[in-house]
């Protein structure tokens, strides 16, 4: 019995269907508005703030440092700069350190709440640099309770990445406090109420609003602003009342 082979003949491969024109441009379309949207999401709060909130504060106090023009610099700050670093906020830090000699402080750390911004027992670290971990109390400034005006730093994002639970965001809606709104300081066992008084905004540059007033019993609140740049800092004045 005899066998024929036949060779099969070799497959053929599709050739790749290439996309048409159409679905090429519906792609670039999807790119183009998919880029102006997240461009104007991180714009647009920052534009409304500036309508919004920042005409209602108290006039800057210093001009622009000539500093402020230089070429690296700019609405989003130094991009070399690592701004969750609280020696890096002030353009000059009059100790040279942020974390100079601390005095004896009976607790290393303390606690502050902020209802209207649903910020609850947010830990305010003494001698910390790091505004990743916590809120930080400026060195040599008052306590809480006493004479003079403790200062706390706290950083900032764009307000529609505010968590009150994350350091890195705790601040960001900072600017939505009015006047008479309640601070409430917790400080070895003793919970102290502020009331906010005023807020202004100040230039980098600007160190007058470390200095302590001993005429009554202050609290001071510093961030960037607008949120989610470091072009200015934002302050926020409370006094201590009776009614804790």
């Amino acid at each position: 019995m005899s066998y024929l082979y036949v060779k099969s003949p070799p497959r053929i491969s599709k050739a790749k269907k290439s996309l048409s024109p159409h679905h090429k441009k519906i792609i670039a379309l999807f790119f183009l508005f998919s880029g102006i949207f997240l461009f104007l999401s991180a714009i647009l709060p920052i534009l409304q703030f500036q309508l919004s909130y920042s005409t209602k504060f108290n006039q800057i106090l210093n001009p622009l440092s000539p500093q402020f023009y230089n070429h690296s610099e700019s609405v989003l700050g130094d991009l070399n700069t690592d701004y969750t670093q609280l020696s890096n906020w002030f353009e000059s830090d009059p100790d040279q350190s942020i974390s100079s000699a601390l005095p004896n402080y009976s607790t290393s750390s303390y606690y502050i709440s902020i209802p209207k911004l649903k910020i609850k027992e947010a830990e305010v670290i003494f001698g910390s640099t790091d505004l990743k971990k916590s809120l930080i109390h400026y060195p040599k400034t008052a306590l809480p309770g006493q004479y003079g005006s403790p200062v706390i730093f706290g950083h900032s994002v764009l307000p529609q990445f505010f968590n009150p639970e994350s350091y890195l965001t705790i601040f960001s809606t900072l600017y939505r406090l009015k006047q008479g709104d309640e601070i409430f300081v917790n400080y070895d066992q003793i919970q102290y109420k502020y009331l906010v008084e005023e807020m202004f905004e100040v230039q980098p540059t600007d160190l007058s609003v470390l200095e302590q007033r001993f005429d009554d019993r202050y609290l001071t609140l510093i961030t960037c602003s607008p949120p989610g740049t470091y072009l200015r800092r934002l302050i926020i004045k409370a006094r201590l009342t009776d009614n804790t």
